[in-house]
């Protein structure tokens, strides 16, 4: 609503698209009041001609654009006025202007008189018509953020139920009040056998999957060379839902294409840039009208809607990259960080040439964040692979089957809308990828310190599965590299070392993933302390890989928010001159030396490390790999033989070395600023805070019988709480 006062022309009212006015001359004769109707710019629906508020001054007397106002004598000395036709923006110039409100919103004085000089308008003209696009585009990205307000605050009741369902089924049914004590190890032993059981029990229902589908449908793994039951209809089914028509399947996926590369092309009014965090929204009211058939209403059916859009370049040639996404074993290597599980369940299309173009796949995956704090998501969807044109392919991923009502408490189960990425070939050894990211999710209960993120869809972003793509790239690139800066690399002399040592870190840190997520294979207990700290527990058992101790593993993790970027807090883990600090190994230690430094990406953060400590008569060896992007950071650690690393460094066998590892995963927390709002004064500390979660695991005994006792979950849940202790100390975070 836009008031217009003055003490000589009448005042205008702007309301639901009418233009009241109402003289006070007038009031003052006797006369009614007089309204002028007239309509609304209309720039945000469409290019259309549209009428400025300037306009409407101008024809009550001032001067603007040769056009004055005409005064005759009537009846008894009254003055009217006789107004001549409103101007009318045309659609020249509304392209003008939108072409510098994208770059400009708020242009200066110069600006303003420039652009009304080459467009014939008045400057004051151009003033108001920018002042009016601005609430407009305000306008729509409230309601946008009232409509995720409405989803969050679903989330907050439902989460509140959950917990006191929580709080009645954890109460002592003698007395009533809650039962906090810690789990004993026959507890423990049973979530373990129960952990067990559930993998099985996946792996039976993909079995029998694939038999009813093999058994129903002449659909399977490998093409049938019986050509006259292909004509067949083929039903096909995920994790146990309904069955498909392959007529089905296809009308989707075709139907996906489409909205997939509209969604990766257009700009406003589908994709909004938010001025407070300079990232793009989706403006749901202009999906539903650009894409009908998917306008289920996510308020009714008691989910929560992701939507978000990120681009980047890729140092991988195309064919091999689009190779890679038909693979799930290569796809799960990309995104290590991201995929815990992706299994190819049905080929519904084998796909023509190299590339497969055509293909259609049904796949099931598991993702989550490095932290037991956020549950998993369990996703079962349709890919698809097709070419656009000459140097463009995309990958659409896209589900059929609606979400079920049942929550589990560590999975939560989500639907892809029409997703994936659009690939450009570059020409160069590089690649285009822009990222569409449109999910349905369970609402369900999260850790208060991820709840922003997670909200705010960060957690599984676009950006997040662009930058973690980058990443792993990059590794692959630095792995065969031999042109690497002598500065960034060190201690390793032979392009076999480097590449043993660079392998090395990689499974160490894939061993740090798969043991510090939410994954369904992880079952984690939350433990009381004396100091009140949210620490969780969990125990596996290792009987058969070689890479790690074998015998029965404890793990132990918690949590904390620090007024620092993400980044900031990076480099003070990774730094071997603040280690002695935090780290209880390295307490006491003479001297901490550099052995070995290989870069594993154009980040200086990105490296794999071997430190060498003294303390008195013993020496320890530490291999530390530290990666960093946009999204979160990582630093992993552990203590390794000093012989065996030698015979690394050397180019022997990496695989002898038994690694049990620990560290840190680093998110910002969520509350994100526009990098132009950024002053040169909060630049040193970031766009915000960060939330780290610290991971550490302990080999209990060599024998996998024994059970786990409580001392040994007090031992290691005070080694957590006093190394984050430590941290906050030394960055002066302690309150």
């Amino acid at each position: 609503m836009v008031f217009l006062s003055g003490p000589g022309p009448p005042r205008f009212t702007y309301q639901a698209g009418i233009f009241r006015g109402s003289a006070s001359g007038d009031a003052a004769q006797g006369g009614g009041k007089k309204e002028v109707s007239a309509e609304v710019s209309r720039e945000n629906s469409g290019q259309g001609k549209s009428r400025s508020v300037e306009d409407f001054e101008l024809g009550e007397g001032e001067q603007g654009n040769g056009d004055d106002d005409e005064e005759d004598e009537g009846n008894g000395g009254e003055k009217k006025k006789k107004r001549k036709r409103f101007h009318r923006h045309t659609t020249a110039q509304i392209r003008q202007m939108e072409a510098l409100f994208k770059e400009s919103p708020h242009p200066d004085e110069n600006q303003r008189l420039e652009l009304s000089k080459r467009l014939g308008l008045h400057p004051r003209q151009v003033k108001f018509w920018f002042q009016n696009r601005r609430t407009q585009v305000k306008a729509i990205q409230e309601r946008h953020e009232n409509s995720l307000l409405k989803f969050e605050i679903e989330k907050l009741r439902d989460e509140i139920k959950a917990l006191r369902e929580i709080a009645k089924m954890t109460s002592c049914p003698l007395c009533g009040f809650p039962d906090n004590h810690v789990t004993g190890g026959e507890e423990q032993r049973l979530r373990i056998e129960n952990s067990k059981l559930r993998a099985e029990v996946e792996g039976l229902r993909y079995i029998n999957l694939s038999y009813s589908y093999e058994s129903s449908s002449n659909l399977s793994l490998y093409p049938r060379e019986s050509s006259d039951q292909e004509n067949k209809s083929h039903l096909v089914t995920c994790s146990g839902g309904p069955r498909h028509e392959k007529s089905r399947i296809l009308e989707v996926v075709n139907q996906s294409v489409e909205e997939l590369s509209k969604m990766a092309t257009m700009g406003e009014p589908l994709w909004i840039r938010s001025y407070e965090t300079g990232r793009e929204m989706l403006n749901y009211d202009e999906y539903v009208k650009e894409f009908p058939f998917q306008g289920s209403e996510a308020s009714e059916r008691k989910i929560s809607l992701e939507a978000s859009r990120e681009s980047g370049t890729i140092l991988v040639d195309l064919p091999w990259l689009v190779q890679s996404f038909m693979n799930m074993k290569q796809w799960k290597r990309l995104f290590p960080s991201l995929v815990t599980e992706a299994e190819t369940i049905e080929v519904i299309n084998n796909g023509e040439g190299d590339n497969k173009d055509g293909a259609i796949l049904l796949i099931h995956a598991e993702i989550q964040m490095l932290t037991p704090m956020v549950p998993a998501r369990e996703i079962c969807f349709f890919r698809h692979c097709k070419q656009l044109n000459a140097s463009s392919w995309a990958i659409i991923d896209v589900s059929i089957d609606e979400l079920e009502d049942g929550i589990s408490s560590t999975v939560v189960k989500c639907r892809k809308r029409p997703s994936g990425c659009v690939i450009e070939d570059k020409s160069n050894g590089h690649c285009k990828v822009t990222w569409v990211e449109h999910l349905e999710c369970q609402k369900t209960t999260v850790h208060s310190l991820y709840r922003t993120i997670v909200n705010r869809g960060l957690a599984f972003s676009a950006k997040r599965w662009i930058s973690s793509l980058q990443q792993q790239c990059e590794w692959l690139v630095f792995l065969v590299a031999t042109n690497v800066p002598a500065r960034n690399s060190s201690g390793v002399p032979t392009l076999a070392g480097k590449k043993s040592i660079l392998k090395l870190g990689q499974r160490m840190t894939s061993s740090f993933r798969r043991a510090a997520g939410a994954s369904s294979s992880n079952s984690w207990s939350k433990v009381s302390t004396k100091a009140g700290d949210d620490i969780r527990v969990a125990s596996r058992e290792n009987l058969n890989d070689n890479g790690e101790p074998l015998g029965m593993i404890l793990s132990a993790t918690t949590c904390a928010w620090f007024p620092l970027s993400h980044q900031a807090l990076f480099d003070f883990l990774r730094d071997k001159q603040h280690r002695h600090e935090w780290d209880i190994m390295f307490k006491g230690s003479s001297a901490i030396r550099l052995v070995a430094n290989l870069a594993k990406g154009k980040d200086r953060g990105n490296a794999v490390t071997c430190l060498a400590m003294e303390a008195g008569e013993r020496k320890t060896w530490l291999l530390q790999d530290s990666s960093t992007n946009a999204s979160e950071s990582l630093v992993v650690y552990s203590l390794v033989e000093i012989s065996a690393m030698e015979s690394v460094i050397a180019g022997c066998d990496r695989n002898s070395i038994q690694i049990l590892p620990s560290g840190f995963s680093i998110y910002p927390d969520g509350f994100e600023c526009n990098p132009i709002l950024i002053t040169s004064g909060s630049e040193e500390n970031g766009s915000g805070g960060s939330v780290l979660t610290v991971v550490l695991q302990i080999l209990v005994s060599n024998s996998s019988s024994i059970k786990i006792s409580a001392e040994s979950v007090d031992s290691i849940s005070n080694l957590v709480s006093c190394t984050l202790m430590s941290i906050k100390k030394s960055l002066q975070c302690q309150d």
